[in-house]
């Protein structure tokens, strides 16, 4: 063996790695740049794909090639070589294949890809040479390095754990943050409980295979790959086991900061209508739609709160109509892409009115954190200079300043302990310390679940008793249903001249001409803007043009072509909520400690797919009216949505029969258990939530400091 691989495999894998990225005078082939290194790294970490797939086609390419030529496939001409591949791609018929040709060719071309295209730690992009060849920029515009300072946040460990806290926080993302520093600074002695590790900037690695945005191997936050799996069940009623990579997963980021920490940062209210939506529109069939039991007014001088104390930079004159405002934004928006500029000018060709994107980010320096830098790598990685604002570095810093907080990590809530069904006495730990798992239960004058919709409603469901055997809350079977994310649509654009200049987060310039609108036959619509600046793999998987080559010299052009002439358009809808959307505990699978894991079962509301298509439409037509040359859309499928935007599983109301909390948060019948999550959303908005889940916050906090 050498280099991992026997001779004649390594010879193989040349060959064809040289076909799929062939060299040119100024930019080096696949295995010039590294190819071999890719390779070896995704054998070593995947050898039951190299054994039953990769290997076996490898020896039936040479049988293949020798069947048609009288050669072994290195010995072949580049011609014949291309040819004999180009069969394998279309599905010819062949004889000497133990696997698939086309399965086989499709497989060994895109771990090649991901090589040439990924990140230089991976192999196969030495120098980040094919980085350079389409104009990719990672790092600040400014072309220095930066890097945060590591301010790591003081944790707590299992053996200084107190019996006894006036308030158990489950949960250190976006509403757990504010939650944990409203009672802390109020003088509450406060203990959050946190599944996931703190990462430090490091170990929030560039891995453009592994992240909240492409996560085709792994998460770069967690949970991890093993020990915490989920499950989907079908509409066949077959329950499959899904890992926290996959789709039907539904990850938000588990860490410290949770989504917050790896987020775009988009910060919108909803529209005043967005809390209405039943009393506006009717109540579609199939659907769960309702009104919120509190309105824009009650949330806005907490909207004030959240764009304040965390932190958003924006044009509070921008997109007028969407409510009213006391103050404007405590910073200024960050300038406008050369994509945004083109797009603006598009839409005053439409009559569309557009404005700036607010955003959870320091556009210029804040509270002892830095500015942003424009950096080509913002959502779904940590941010190079700590410029976004997060529950990590901004409300649970706070709180544990005060001296009256603490953090605990590799933490598990597995249940909340209960008297009568009417009080929380407390909250059950788990946790693996020094290779023992180990169990704790700590008492708490209030509880607060903030660990997100669906893993809020499967803690509630997990700690049945015998005043409420099926769940926490769930005397009217409401725990769990209406699960609902965000559906996107949108379109991309190809432009005679180029239109991305690399200056992130991307997202400058958007729309609500379709929010709302009574002349559209559509329920409540939603946002449209540009989007976030794309890393190569992103554009190669999901903005390439649907007939565009996808190897050879005409792949490699198209990627070079393309990468900064192509412009997209897409935004969330206000998703119709489906009462059979829904998270229950499985009963077949368990996680690592015992505990029953999430199973998620249902589908899109046909409504919101309605709706996806008119905003699809309208991307396009402002794609035309922008001057690209060639547009297609994107189409949602008709799945369950959850996701990052994740919410509505314990959804606020009057009535206990209809919903899991009161106005303020606190769980029907409780006196002292509150929800601080998305999962309290009755509907989730045609934005993205983070700033409503943080007012809410606010909001929920303030009661429970009242109520102390």
């Amino acid at each position: 063996m050498e280099h991992g691989f026997e001779e004649a495999a390594r010879i193989g894998l040349k060959a064809i790695a040289d076909r799929i990225v062939p060299g040119e005078e100024e930019w080096p082939s696949a295995w010039q740049a590294g190819a071999l290194t890719a390779l070896e790294r995704h054998a070593a970490s995947h050898p039951d794909v190299w054994q039953s797939l990769i290997m076996p086609g490898l020896k039936a390419l040479d049988a293949e090639s020798v069947s048609r030529y009288g050669r072994p496939f290195a010995a072949l001409s580049v011609d014949e070589q291309e040819r004999l591949l180009a069969a394998l791609r279309d599905g010819d018929e062949q004889r000497h294949w133990p696997v698939s040709p086309a399965a086989w060719l499709t497989q060994l071309s895109t771990i090649l890809i991901e090589g040439y295209y990924g990140s230089p730690e991976q192999g196969g992009n030495q120098d980040g040479v094919s980085w350079r060849m389409i104009g990719y920029r990672p790092g600040p515009a400014n072309g220095e390095t930066a890097r945060p300072p590591e301010t790591a946040l003081p944790l707590t460990d299992w053996e200084s754990l107190a019996d006894h806290y006036d308030a158990v926080v489950i949960g250190a993302g976006a509403g757990g943050s504010v939650a944990a520093a409203e009672l802390a600074e109020a003088g509450m002695r406060v203990l959050v409980v946190e599944r996931g590790s703190w990462l430090t900037y490091e170990q929030i690695a560039r891995d453009h295979l592994r992240n909240h945005r492409l996560s085709h191997y792994g998460h770069n936050t967690g949970p991890s790959p093993t020990g915490h799996p989920r499950t989907f069940l079908g509409p066949d009623g077959i329950e499959r086991i899904t890992a926290p990579h996959e789709g039907d997963y539904h990850n938000n980021a588990m860490t410290v900061g949770g989504g917050t920490r790896v987020y775009g940062a988009q910060a919108w209210r909803f529209h005043p209508d967005d809390f209405r939506m039943a009393s506006r529109y009717g109540v579609p069939e199939g659907s769960s739609l309702a009104d919120w039991p509190i309105g824009y007014d009650e949330l806005a001088p907490y909207y004030d709160r959240a764009e304040w104390e965390v932190g958003v930079c924006g044009d509070g004159d921008a997109h007028p109509g969407r409510g009213s405002r006391a103050r404007p934004y405590p910073m200024p928006p960050l300038s406008r892409t050369r994509e945004a500029e083109r797009l603006a000018a598009g839409a005053i060709k439409l009559g569309w009115e557009v404005g700036a994107v607010p955003l959870l980010i320091n556009s210029v320096p804040r509270h002892g954190r830095a500015a942003c830098v424009r950096c080509g790598e913002c959502i779904g990685f940590a941010c190079p200079t700590d410029a976004k604002n997060g529950g990590h570095n901004t409300m649970l810093a706070r709180a544990l300043a005060t001296g009256n907080c603490e953090l605990i990590c590799d933490t598990l809530a597995e249940r909340i302990e209960t008297e009568r069904g009417r009080r929380a006495t407390g909250v059950r730990l788990v946790s693996e310390v020094g290779g023992v798992v180990r169990r704790r239960l700590i008492q708490a004058t209030h509880v607060i679940a903030a660990a997100g919709a669906i893993e809020s409603a499967r803690l509630l469901l997990h700690s049945a008793s015998d005043a409420e055997p099926h769940g926490i809350g769930n005397r009217s079977g409401q725990v769990g249903r209406h699960l609902q994310g965000h559906v996107y649509a949108g379109a991309f654009g190809l432009f005679d001249e180029p239109v991305q200049d690399g200056l992130g987060p991307g997202v400058s310039v958007a729309t609500f001409r379709h929010e709302h609108r009574r002349d559209s036959g559509i329920l409540g619509g939603g946002l449209l803007a540009n989007e976030f600046t794309r890393t190569p793999l992103i554009h190669w998987y999901r903005a390439l043009a649907p007939d565009a080559p996808r190897w050879g010299l005409a792949g490699k052009a198209a990627m070079r072509e393309s990468y900064l002439r192509t412009g997209q358009i897409q935004g969330p809808i206000q998703e119709i909520p489906a009462p059979d959307a829904q998270v229950r505990l499985s009963p077949t699978v368990k996680d690592r400690f015992g505990m029953p894991v999430a199973m998620l079962s249902g589908q899109v509301h046909r409504e919101s797919l309605r709706v996806a298509s008119y905003h699809g439409e309208q991307a396009e037509r402002w794609l035309w009216a922008a001057g690209a040359s060639r547009v297609w859309r994107t189409r949602p499928g008709g799945g369950l949505s959850g996701g990052q935007h994740q919410a509505g599983t314990l959804r606020m109301g009057d009535d206990p029969a209809s919903s899991v909390t009161d106005p303020t948060g606190r769980v029907h019948g409780y006196d002292n258990l509150w929800i601080c999550d998305g999962s309290v959303h009755v509907t989730n908005g045609g934005v993205n939530p983070v700033l409503t889940i943080l007012a809410l916050a606010f909001r929920t906090a303030g009661q429970i400091v009242r109520h102390s």
